[in-house]
């Protein structure tokens, strides 16, 4: 079936916003196609790092006087106030477009509607809603900043088949290929965080960055937890400071002496504490999205994995299987949750699949 050219654009839009993802935090990865009256394409744009400029208007500058007439294909609702510049759905309408095709409506307030709004003020048709599955999809982290006030979270596992992440002794390098693990790099150049438990930062010394060819400048902002007995990171992580932040979340009332952290070029983030005493994960996740985190990848350990799972904080589980088993006396990619009835237990659900080599990976997501 050949696809509709209004298709073909977005699609071409959602491409370019998924090219960025990871890079424009606090903003999100926005993908812009503006197709001229002849049905050339004139244009396109993707927001910048760090959030500027938008899409709209690279696709705009790019195509110039051809835009008249013609039709801009945008991911997500052009926004509509003004700042340091105007808004983008103002500088659609002034170019004098015929139409504007939207991916999915953006509830940030400022926006909000508002956007569409502005434009069919303007003369412009507006359709919204073509392949809003995939809109939503690549705007995951902005929507869910909006809605709940933390990041899009998405928890990756490597597990044999039985379930185990390690032995018992602790040997977990390597249970997957390197197709598997190439994957998790890519992964983590696609989030603006990283970030994982400090018995994960110290008993696995890892770096935490993106190592794959052309990439080494997409590593996200690492994030280590901490508590007041936790080990305290060192090796790798503070080594590599040069490639991209560290940022260390503990309690006011209960942290470690981070002095030499701190002197290393590591940042100190308060956040409150749970009930336990040690740092809350649902506060360290709304301290992140304060600072304009959209979205963060979760690489364990066990005690941060069920943490997370327990209060149903991930909305997306990456689950790497590889060939083997362990055996119970491993241990387990997630430990306790005290659910007792089955109806508690369907969490999530596979939306995509693929082979890795001798591994696989599935993509679940948020099913309640």
């Amino acid at each position: 079936m050949i696809a509709s050219p209004d298709s073909a654009h977005l699609r071409t839009a959602l491409a370019l916003g998924r090219q960025a993802l990871g890079t424009t935090w606090p903003n999100p990865a926005v993908g812009c196609v503006i197709v001229a009256a002849d049905g050339r394409v004139a244009g396109r744009g993707v927001t910048g790092i760090g959030g500027r400029p938008h899409a709209e208007v690279q696709a705009l500058t790019e195509a110039g006087d051809r835009a008249a007439g013609g039709t801009a294909y945008v991911t997500l609702e052009p926004c509509a106030h003004d700042g340091a510049t105007p808004s983008c759905a103002r500088l659609l309408a002034e170019a004098a477009l015929a139409r504007v095709v939207i991916g999915t409506h953006d509830p940030d307030p400022r926006t909000n509607g508002a956007g569409t709004a502005l434009l069919a003020a303007a003369g412009v048709t507006v359709t919204s809603g073509l392949h809003e599955d995939e809109a939503k999809r690549l705007h995951a982290g902005h929507l869910r900043r909006v809605a709940s006030g933390r990041p899009q979270v998405t928890l990756k596992l490597a597990a044999s088949l039985d379930g185990r992440i390690a032995t018992s002794t602790g040997a977990s390098q390597w249970l997957t290929g390197q197709l598997a693990r190439r994957h998790g790099h890519l992964l983590r150049a696609r989030h603006d965080a990283i970030l994982v438990g400090a018995g994960t930062a110290t008993r696995d010394d890892p770096e935490l960055t993106c190592r794959l060819p052309g990439l080494g400048d997409r590593s996200p902002v690492r994030v280590v937890v901490i508590g007041a007995e936790s080990p305290l990171p060192s090796g790798r992580l503070l080594s590599t400071l040069g490639s991209s932040p560290v940022w260390l979340l503990a309690t006011a009332r209960r942290r470690p002496d981070t002095t030499e952290l701190e002197a290393a070029g590591a940042e100190i983030i308060d956040v409150a504490a749970d009930a336990s005493g040690r740092p809350s994960l649902e506060q360290a996740l709304r301290t992140l999205a304060a600072r304009g985190v959209t979205s963060v990848l979760v690489e364990g350990g066990q005690t941060v994995a069920t943490a997370l799972l327990r209060n149903r904080l991930v909305d997306t589980l990456v689950w790497y299987s590889a060939d083997a088993v362990v055996g119970s006396d491993g241990l387990a990619a997630v430990g306790e949750l005290a659910r007792t009835a089955l109806s508690e237990t369907r969490d999530f659900r596979t939306v995509r699949a693929r082979r890795l080599g001798p591994d696989h990976v599935r993509f679940l997501e948020r099913a309640t």
